[in-house]
């Protein structure tokens, strides 16, 4: 297995938030085309990145809230050559499976939605992180507050990738995801749970009809 050491996040130009917010949207369709390394460092930076050393309880800061700061929601990133495990304060990508298996990022029902995309994101939510949180306060230990923690924990991290993705000329879509597939492909432990799936890259276009 490697390891892949990202770019540094670079200040990636894009519209103004009022723009973003306006062309915000879910896509389906996909070209295969992949997204250049520079343009995944930024994906990945802003979904969760550390954007500041020094964060609540003296731990680094990161682009999306979370419970107490335990950051508990990992992000595995699949691509067409493998499947890796975002490290946010090394800024890499730490190998788990080699191969394309992009297809467990997504429930069945969806089928080959999507299926050409150059990046499917699964978003586990790694409980045991609650224990080493900044702030232990007793939501941490009760499973239904921990279901209301990370559900809201990954819309956030969801959202910055849909901002991102609409202020760079890409599209996203979040969706459910094959959680037995991921439990078994990703080699996921009792403490992680995988929850939901998001699809980046670039839209594929309808054809114009000839005949118009």
């Amino acid at each position: 297995m490697k390891s892949i050491l990202l770019p540094k996040p670079t200040r990636f130009r894009g519209l103004s938030l009022y723009e973003t917010l306006q062309r915000r949207k879910t896509a389906r369709s996909y070209e295969s085309k992949e997204l250049p390394l520079q343009t995944l460092s930024n994906l990945l930076w802003a979904a969760f990145g550390v954007n500041r050393e020094i964060g609540p309880f003296g731990d680094p800061g990161r682009t999306a809230a979370s419970a107490s700061n335990s950051q508990e929601i990992e992000i595995y990133v699949l691509l067409r050559g493998g499947s890796y495990l975002y490290d946010s304060h090394r800024h890499e990508l730490n190998q788990v499976a080699s191969g394309d298996i992009r297809w467990i990022a997504i429930g069945t029902r969806q089928g080959r939605n999507g299926a050409e995309a150059a990046v499917r994101l699964i978003y586990v939510a790694n409980i045991a992180k609650f224990s080493t949180a900044g702030y232990q306060e007793p939501g941490l230990y009760d499973k239904e507050t921990q279901k209301a923690y990370f559900y809201v924990d990954t819309g956030l991290i969801a959202q910055n990738v849909y901002l991102f993705a609409a202020s760079q000329g890409l599209v996203a879509w979040f969706h459910n995801c094959d959680k037995e597939g991921a439990i078994k492909q990703l080699r996921l432990s009792p403490t992680q749970l995988p929850l939901f799936g998001q699809t980046v890259g670039y839209e594929r276009l309808e054809e114009p009809d000839s005949h118009e």
